[in-house]
């Protein structure tokens, strides 16, 4: 993946900042289409010029507080892959300990008795961009989605499920939300 980003110069000036891979990514192993690629963070209300910089190695969480923000591109694998790693001798434990530590926040986030399943205190923007992939919510009502679908995930209890067979790629904007 490429990250082209802009910025200004002191004087105005439109400029490229830097231009490459992401900085941060989580991979796990025995998971070998699983992938959360973290495009840009921004912590408090973001300001032009940015003055923050790229902060997005910096962040101690993946979900962003009030007035922050994520942008994120996951790569889902299909649910299969995961029985398949198992059944070769994949350790679970390994596998959670792996996604803690390159996802921090979201997989605090996770409940433990219902995998996959979460809530953040975010208004998230989604859209598919590669497979299929299932959004359930907490009373089990599902929709399915295909390329080009877009989700606006306004902090409610949910899942994504891939029952497909290849991997599903999803970008997401998380906007740091009050839960009232």
């Amino acid at each position: 993946m490429r990250r082209v980003v802009t910025g200004l110069t002191d004087e105005g000036k439109s400029v490229f900042v830097s231009d490459g891979e992401p900085p941060r990514s989580c991979t796990i192993d025995e998971l070998p289409s699983f992938r959360m690629t973290e495009v840009w963070a921004t912590e408090d209300i973001a300001s032009i010029p940015n003055k923050e910089g790229d902060i997005t190695t910096e962040i101690s969480s993946l979900i962003p507080g009030l007035e922050g923000t994520r942008f994120r591109v996951c790569w889902y694998y299909p649910e299969k892959e995961l029985i398949e790693a198992l059944q070769k001798g994949a350790d679970v434990a390994t596998v959670l300990e792996k996604f803690a530590k390159g996802a921090p926040g979201i997989a605090e986030a996770m409940e433990p008795d219902n995998p996959g399943m979460h809530t953040t205190d975010t208004i998230d923007y989604g859209i598919v961009i590669s497979g299929e992939i299932d959004l359930e919510l907490d009373d089990g009502a599902e929709v399915h989605l295909e390329p080009g679908d877009c989700v606006v995930q306004n902090g409610t209890r949910h899942a994504w499920r891939n029952r497909g067979s290849e991997p599903c790629a999803v970008a997401f904007v998380m906007i740091g939300a009050e839960r009232k």
